[in-house]
This record gives C-alpha cells, structure tokens and sequence, in this order.
C-alpha cells in the first residue's frame, strides 16, 4: 500500500523546517533565521495513528519575486504540492496574514487538494489569542494553531492531516498486477528498456541525461501476467543537478518506489559502477522492496572469457548490502534477456509475498541453533525461545528471547542466511526482530 505523500508549503521564514523536524523527532532539516535557507525539498517517512506518510519540506513560496533561487524554490515547492495527497500550508502568527500568503492560499484552493493552515508561533497554551483568526480569512477551512519551537498542537495538526489521508484500500484491488519501478542513474536506459519491456515507445529515448523529468506508468500483460512498468527520472547527486528541473524529479522518484512491489536497478555497463549506483540502490533496499540489479547496455562491452564473472563480482563487492539481489546482464536496446528479467520479477514478486507457518520456522530455527549455538556474554546465553513470521513485503520475522542485548549482529545474519538457504527469499530484504519475552510492550 502506497504511502500518503504530506508536503509542507508556506512563505520563507514562517518555520516549516522547524514543524518538519519536530514531526519527525529529528533534527534533519536546516533551521535558520535568514530566509530561504531550506532551498531543496527534504523528505522523511513518518508514522501517525499507525499510518506511515512521506512528508515533504520545501523552500519557502515567494509568488512573485524575481531572485533566481527564489524562483527555483517556488517551482520546487509547485512539484510537491502536485505531488502530495495534504498539503500543510504553513504562516506566521506574528507577522499576520501577508500578501504572499494570500497569493498562495489562492494557488492551494486551485490545486484541489486538501489543505490544512498551521499557523505557527502560537507559543502559549488554551485559546489562541484573537489575532489568530485574522488567518480564517483565507478561506481554508481547517486552521491549527501550533508553535514547533515549543511543540504545542502538533497532535492536532497530525489529526487533521491523519484525517485528510486517503482510504487505506482506496481504489486498490489486488488482480495480480505487478508494479514494477524502473530506477537508476540518469542515461542508465531505463526509458528504453520501458519501452522495450512494453513494446511500444511510450517514453522519450535520448542520449541526454535526464530526459524523463517524471515518473511514467505504462500497464502491459503478457506471458508473464499483469505488470505496470513505472518509468522514473534518474536519480542524482545533488552537487551535480544542473537542470534545475532535475532538482525536483526525486520525490517522484520515491514514490514510485514506494508503490512499486518490484525495483529494477539499473547499471550502465559501459560506464561502470559509481557511488550513486549504490546509494539508488539502497533506497529500495531501506523500502523493504523487492529488488534485481540490471547491467544494461551489456551489447556495448568487449567480452573476453571472464568478462561477465569479473562484473558480477564488482557487482557484488558493490551491492554487498544486497547480496539477495539476482543480477541480469542485459541490453535494453536489442532486448537481450528481457524474457529472463520478466521471469525474475514475478519470482521476486512470490518472494516478496512468502509466508512461512510458525511450526516450520521453528523446525528450521531449532537446527540452526544446534548446528551454531547462540552468543553468551560473561557466562550468561541468549535464549532464543520461538520465532514467527510478522509481516510480508517485505519478508519479516520477530524472534522472541530471554535478553535481546546478549544478541550480536553475526548472529542475526547467520540466522537470516539459514532462512534463505531453507526458504529461498531470492531479491527480497529480510528483517529480522528480537523481542524480550516477557517485556509487555
């Protein structure tokens, strides 16, 4: 289920940094009192009433101002609220309803999504003071008085956003359509292999880096079965976003992540393996995704006896953190192996949506601790009384023990690496959870 996307939008200066951090518990946005500090939109996953959401903060919007960066600010907060399912739109108490928040009070009410005013540094508890309602003239119909600094009426500011979130089941019916988030470095091939795995050319091909600004969903049925093939703009390094207008694919990127069952990433044989390779690839692992490492373009490599052992083993120095992932060698542009990669997917996908009975992972649990015992720490064993299978998509097992601290990270790895010798779980992550027996939380 695809999470809620929450932006945060409002004038520079009026503390959405500040609302950011305090919502999500940390410090991870920029907070300062010159304006326009927050220049590239920052994102983070939240939970609310057990409800995960990706909230989103933004430069601050200056309607009509002519600095550049404040141009750019304004664009880039105009793909998130195009982007997102509420929107908090956030002013300042203390200077009052100003021209720039009219301005953009009107851009909100035509985009048609919900919107929910924070009207911030209302820094004292009960009735808000009466300028306060000066901000109903608006026209939003829900307006929260809260002061980030203080951390006064977020409850209810993430009640009414909580509110505001579409139906967990809304419009989606599980009919066995895969979703299948292409992702990658810009130029990789991922609008030619799109195009390929859908046999029609439904996103533009080009030799210059960038040209697929947004995500794209293409359905096809084969074979196979059912796939939405969602072609995203590459991913970059920040520092090396030129285009502006690449600033502001990331988001998109993301979700299509998030609502996807199955990632493809990506690799450009014919230049190697690079930083941002592994750090694309590790958004979809942290998403608990299924995953494949694609080689494209494998056509372009000279191969001598060796040549495809030598990458796979670069592959896998690389990707150490995902060593679950099958790698494909591909050629998006002649369709090398797309058969194969089609195969992958729907296995990965069963994988993804494996579930195991208690009793048999206890069989397998219990052999394994015989064949490895668990660690002790000074004479004292950790106690690994029965494990169960907690969640799917991805693959997630709670172990219950006597002292989770006596547990030590080998020993989970060598717990999961059983699970996949016996069970299988090729291109899926594994979590793993230990839980005190007796610890009533």
């Amino acid at each position: 289920m695809a999470k809620p996307v929450v932006a945060i939008v409002g004038r520079p200066n009026v503390g959405k940094s500040s609302l950011f951090n305090a919502l999500y518990g940390e410090r991870i946005s920029i907070v300062h009192d010159t304006p326009g500090v927050t220049r590239d939109r920052i994102y983070a996953q939240a939970t609310w009433r057990d409800r995960d959401f990706l909230m989103i903060d933004t430069g601050g919007i200056e309607p009509e101002s002519d600095d550049i960066i404040l141009k750019n600010m304004r664009l880039q907060a105009e793909i998130a609220i195009e982007t997102a399912d509420v929107i908090v739109f956030m002013c300042d108490l203390k200077t009052g309803v100003t021209a720039a928040d009219e301005d953009i009070s009107v851009m909100l009410r035509k985009a048609q999504t919900p919107v929910v005013l924070a009207v911030n540094k209302v820094d004292a508890v009960g009735d808000p003071p009466p300028e306060f309602y000066e901000f109903y003239n608006l026209g939003l119909d829900t307006v929260i008085p809260v002061s980030a600094a203080h951390r006064l009426g977020l409850g209810d500011l993430l009640d009414a956003v909580f509110e505001n979130f579409p139906e967990a089941d809304e419009n989606e019916e599980d009919d066995g359509t895969i979703r299948v988030a292409l992702i990658g470095r810009p130029n990789a091939g991922k609008s030619s292999l799109s195009n390929t795995m859908l046999g029609q050319d439904r996103s533009i091909v080009s030799d210059i880096a960038g040209t697929t600004r947004d995500s794209i969903d293409s359905e096809i049925e084969n074979n196979y079965g059912k796939f939405t093939i969602v072609d995203t703009a590459g991913m970059r390094k920040k520092g090396r976003i030129e285009d502006e207008i690449e600033k502001y694919s990331m988001v998109r990127a993301l979700a299509a992540v998030d609502r996807s069952d199955v990632c493809i990433i990506l690799i450009d044989a014919s230049v190697g393996i690079t930083e941002q390779d592994t750090r694309v690839a590790g958004i979809a692992h942290n998403a608990g995704k299924g995953c494949i490492i694609a080689i494209n373009k494998w056509d372009l490599i000279e191969k001598t006896t060796g040549t495809l052992e030598a990458m796979e083993k670069i592959v896998r120095d690389k990707f150490a953190f995902m060593d679950y992932a099958p790698i494909l060698f591909i050629s998006a542009k002649n369709g090398q192996r797309i058969d194969k990669l089609f195969e992958t997917i729907v296995t990965v996908n069963e994988n993804s949506n494996k579930r195991l009975t208690t009793g048999v992972f206890n069989d397998m649990l219990s052999e394994a601790i015989m064949q490895v015992p668990t660690p002790q720490d000074k004479g004292k064993h950790l106690k690994i009384y029965y494990g169960t299978q907690v969640a799917i998509k991805p693959p997630t097992f709670a172990l219950f023990v006597n002292d989770k601290e006596l547990s030590h990270f080998s020993y989970e790895r060598y717990i999961e690496n059983q699970i996949r010798r016996n069970f299988g779980f090729e291109g899926v992550p594994i979590r793993l959870y230990l839980r005190n027996k007796n610890d009533p939380s």
